[in-house]
């Protein structure tokens, strides 16, 4: 049986390049719509940095983590623009074009 991090890294691996998702939506993916605080933990001690790409999460309004663990502030986003996410003018990612779903390539909703 899967414990709440391993159920946490295995959504984290879906979200595809140059899409993100919200820590809530992560957690809701995972089982519990509660542990949005659960996914910020389990994104911080990611064991598999580059793997797991913990970058791909950001809070609901799309901002990018103040203390990003793998490389500080302004890393994440790095991450995230040589992936093709698109920022808006207050530093926020373009959410209507980039969220994740959730679902698989082909997929209804």
């Amino acid at each position: 049986m899967e414990n709440a991090f391993e159920r946490i890294y295995a959504v984290v691996r879906q979200i595809p390049r140059g899409k993100v998702s919200t820590y809530g939506m992560v957690a809701q993916l995972a089982g519990n719509p509660r542990w949005a605080r659960v996914v910020g933990y389990a994104l911080h001690s990611n064991p598999e940095p580059g793997v797991i790409p913990c970058h791909r999460v950001v809070d609901r309004f799309g901002r990018p983590a103040p203390g990003f663990a793998f490389g500080g502030e302004g890393r994440q986003r790095a991450l995230l623009e040589a992936e093709g996410v698109s920022f808006r003018e207050d530093g926020c990612v373009d959410m209507e074009r980039c969220l994740w779903n959730g679902l698989r390539e082909g997929e209804m909703p």
